[in-house]
């Protein structure tokens, strides 16, 4: 750990100036203590679970006995019957992919098959006679935009009475 780097990062982050003695560097020699002790605990756990699925698969790809080997035997895998662990898996999978296409498509017929029941179904609840009126007012409407402005306001203010 260097101080002086960690001193003028502390600085260049937050305009603190923090002095060799602080009793911060305490705190983060600790941290890096109980860091590397978990992270030892950590390698060693992995390191003895590849060690059993490497004979589990030693021994169950060729069929000898774990009488056969010494103690401490860690034998050598065969081409092929070790697969490296895969540490990064990709955004989307392509059976992701796959699903969200479906689904979308699902989205799709149905918003297309619920427009066309409500155009198909649609009753605006006018009888044919209030339909033929309202194309009526509608043509008395154009007509009176067509009128001069003295005609036009003169007829909106009879209409109002």
């Amino acid at each position: 750990m260097d101080q002086q780097k960690l001193r003028t990062l502390v600085f260049e982050k937050t305009g603190v100036r923090i002095d060799v003695d602080d009793p911060v560097f305490a705190l983060v020699a600790l941290n890096e203590a109980v860091l590397e002790e978990a992270v030892e605990r950590h390698i060693a756990r992995i390191d003895a679970a590849s060690a059993n699925l490497l004979q589990q698969a030693q021994h169950h790809g060729h069929g000898h006995a774990a009488a056969e080997h010494p103690p401490g035997y860690v034998p050598t895998p065969s081409a092929g019957m070790v697969r490296p662990i895969a540490t990064q898996t990709a955004a989307i999978t392509p059976r992701e992919l796959r699903l969200l296409g479906a689904a979308a498509g699902i989205a799709l017929a149905t918003a297309l098959i619920v427009l066309g029941g409500q155009a198909a179904f649609h009753n605006n609840g006018l009888t044919p006679e209030q339909t033929l009126a309202l194309q009526k007012a509608e043509k008395l409407e154009q007509a009176i935009q067509k009128l001069d402005p003295k005609t036009r306001a003169e007829l909106e203010a009879a209409l109002q009475k």
